[in-house]
């Protein structure tokens, strides 16, 4: 293997034979998020065909299937309205557009606003940032995850492409961490009346007890 100076045996067990395969992999893995999305619940605001939104938001090894895509109707813009079943703390992004100029050029994220429209979208964003274009996930956006973190709704906006009158978007990748919900726990107070036997008149001392429901 080039880039190291000492042998490999066919069983030396060593760390670093790490295959094209197993980086693929672990990207995958990073790239999971999609599986957290309530995908029927997305927004895709000027999309062509109805839900066709949805479809690029797949998993790592679908990411350059040119079956499933979204295109833009009557402009360049595109606006997502996702959310999420759980929590999660954003940290990258890949993005696989359309050839000839479909390409987006630029994308405006927002946390926390659902139901997002294109007015919206052109206010100050959490994050901003210019696209290269790429046609197989090999450009990563690095996220700030400081940020981006306790997000139960996401908003990605692309204003513009690179001059086609529409845009197409094959794969969107998102990066980060998840939490599951967690159910609100309501806390009761019931009180317990305890008669003193050195009273003829019920005085009841009341007590406190708490109980939790889940």
């Amino acid at each position: 293997m080039s880039g190291h100076n000492h042998p490999h045996g066919q069983h030396c067990g060593c760390s670093c034979e790490h295959t094209e395969e197993d980086e693929t992999q672990d990207r995958g893995n990073l790239y999971s998020l999609y599986s957290k999305i309530d995908i029927y619940k997305v927004q895709c605001l000027n999309e062509a065909v109805d839900e066709s939104g949805r479809l690029v938001f797949k998993a790592w090894h679908e990411r350059t299937d040119r079956s499933k895509f979204v295109e833009s109707d009557v402009d360049q813009e595109l606006l997502f309205n996702i959310p999420f079943t759980g929590c999660i703390r954003l940290k990258g992004m890949i993005v696989i557009g359309g050839e000839e100029g479909q390409h987006p050029k630029s994308v405006k994220l927002f946390k926390n606003r659902p139901s997002m429209t294109f007015d919206d979208g052109l206010g100050e964003a959490d994050q901003e940032f210019e696209l290269v274009k790429d046609y197989d996930g090999s450009a990563e956006y690095e996220i700030r995850a400081t940020r981006f973190s306790s997000i139960s709704h996401l908003s990605i906006y692309f204003p513009t492409n690179f001059g086609a009158e529409t845009t197409k978007i094959y794969y969107i990748g998102l990066k980060g961490d998840f939490t599951e919900f967690r159910r609100q726990e309501i806390t009761l107070a019931t009180y317990e009346a305890r008669a003193n036997p050195a009273d003829h008149h019920k005085i009841n001392h009341l007590d406190d007890v708490p109980k939790a429901i889940r």
